[in-house]
């Protein structure tokens, strides 16, 4: 009997009890090709670079590093089973150098491929994503796109290297995948899933829209999908708080804003526990802590108060009001604003508006043209980072599922970007056709793909699974929150618009003592 461990990733957290591998779904152990013999597999616009068996606890990522986002644990690959590691070199274009990793556990398959996605801009392969897929069961596979380094400086010359980003590299790394699994056990997949958040969950939506046939089930959290015209955005809304010193709110602040916030708004929902289960509902006056005089730590000055308004409502030019981004940070954020009130634009930020869009890693931001600059950036590159198209009848038609999830606390892509694609597929494909095959949790108190003083924790695959594989859409999904390893909270994630509401009696940490009920 072997224990799935409990590992954090960026796309989510597979937790899992003792599982009796090889019980439930099982592969026979037999493999139609042996593990070092998959290096002379002939795939098209592939090349198998290494094919080899990996002892139970003896992985180490490449420079000893790989941790990512998803806070792993400090050491996610000590527990792993014994698993075949096939690196490959893909090549759908003359200038492609994607790098994938394909691994198969060596017993106890479940039969079932799970794709996982990257962050920020890419640039390495996810591996302690790929340790939580083949500890859980599933052969898994992930890239680094095509490039190495998180930063767009790839981009500059190469258009065909950011296609492979945008949405080539996840569909050719899961075409050659199943190839591999197939020849490996002798028969083929029979689920095939993808897993990710932010730049990962973007690509999620690009898969769904690009290769409705890839997945069975997708899970797209916090996605960027309106990418490119977002980094805009950051740039100009950072030019915009840092226009002057007085209009700079130092981070000593955001406590206090945060704070002040939290007072006006967290008993809203009927719970006064530091957390707002709908931000959107908070309509907060920041010009209420202007300072009655001169500065001071509990107050802010005329210009943090605009500052503050323009961290949470829609990017407007300042010259004509006209606003350029819908997509914006809720009250509730205010911890997270250094994200975008910092001394510069946010790194991923930057380095698009850089080498993407000015096409000059020199550009200096200064000399933005906020009037005409975020419409450049939502143009550049033939809108090829763009992942918003909502006619996804293509995909429900396959039976594909969608599942998003998205912090409301997120202070670095606004959940809005969520909250708008979610209603914009519903328009496009229908409400009654799309019910059973699209759902969005948005995650009271959660961060960027995790983190927070909300519950940031479910099994995100498991759920999506249930609703693929026996047809149970999910009526609310129960998260925990964790402090120094331990459960300290549950609460019940409902699917949008609703809202989980207190009985009124019980452990307000407990989530028996919520339903979730119409916003």
């Amino acid at each position: 009997m072997n224990q799935t461990t409990s590992i954090l990733h960026r796309g989510g957290i597979f937790m899992a009890a003792a599982v009796l591998i090889g019980l439930i779904g099982a592969v026979p152990a037999a493999a139609a090709t042996a593990c070092e013999n998959l290096a002379g597999l002939a795939l098209p616009n592939a090349r198998i670079n290494s094919a080899q068996m990996v002892a139970a606890g003896a992985f180490v990522p490449p420079g000893g590093g790989g941790a990512g986002r998803g806070g792993a644990a400090a050491n996610p690959f000590g527990s792993l089973p014994a698993f075949c590691r096939v690196t490959a070199t893909l090549t759908p274009s003359s200038d492609s150098d994607i790098k994938t990793e394909i691994w198969l556990p060596a017993s106890g398959w479940n039969g079932k491929f799970l794709a996982v996605g990257n962050g920020g801009w890419a640039g390495t392969i996810p591996y302690p994503a790929l340790a939580g897929a083949v500890a859980a069961g599933y052969a898994g596979a992930g890239t680094d796109t095509g490039h190495v380094g998180n930063s767009a400086e790839f981009a500059l010359g190469h258009p065909e290297k950011l296609i492979d980003i945008a949405y080539r590299s996840i569909h050719e790394m899961t075409v050659q995948s199943k190839a591999v699994i197939n020849s490996h056990y002798g028969v083929p997949a029979k689920f095939s899933y993808y897993n990710g958040c932010s730049q990962g969950g973007r690509q999620g939506l690009a898969a769904a829209q690009t290769y409705p046939e890839d997945f069975n089930g997708i899970i797209a959290g916090a996605s960027t999908w309106e990418q490119m015209r977002a980094h805009g955005a950051r740039t100009a809304l950072n030019l915009i708080v840092n226009k002057d010193a007085d209009s700079i709110i130092p981070p000593s602040k955001y406590r206090m804003i945060h704070d002040a916030v939290l007072n006006a708004c967290d008993a809203l929902d009927g719970v006064k526990d530091g957390v707002l289960e709908n931000p959107m509902k908070c309509n907060f006056d920041y010009s209420k802590l202007l300072c009655d005089g001169a500065d001071g730590a509990a107050c802010l000055t005329k210009g943090q108060v605009e500052s503050a308004k323009a961290m949470t409502s829609p990017l407007k030019d300042p010259k004509t009001g006209k606003v350029l981004f819908e997509p914006h940070l809720l009250p509730g954020t205010e911890l997270g604003w250094a994200t975008n009130g910092g001394p510069q634009p946010l790194g991923p930020a930057l380095t698009a508006m850089r080498n993407i869009v000015f096409k000059d890693p020199k550009w200096d931001y200064h000399t933005m043209n906020i009037s005409t600059d975020v419409d450049r950036a939502n143009k550049s590159d033939d809108r090829v980072m763009y992942s918003g198209d909502p006619n996804l009848k293509p995909f429900f038609d396959h039976g594909g599922k969608l599942l998003m999830y998205h912090g409301w606390t997120d202070p670095q892509v606004s959940p809005m970007l969520s909250v708008t694609y979610h209603d914009n597929v519903l328009k496009a494909v229908g409400k009654e056709k799309a019910a059973n095959s699209i759902a969005l949790f948005m995650m009271p108190g959660m961060n960027h793909c995790q983190g927070g003083d909300g519950p940031d924790t479910f099994d995100k695959v498991k759920v999506l699974e249930q609703w693929v594989e026996q047809g149970k859409k999910p009526a609310q999904i129960i998260a925990s929150h964790m402090t120094n390893g331990q459960v300290d909270k549950t609460r019940p994630l409902c699917p949008y618009p609703q809202v989980a509401k207190y009985k009124g009696t019980g452990s307000m940490n407990d989530a028996t003592n919520f339903s979730c009920v119409g916003n």
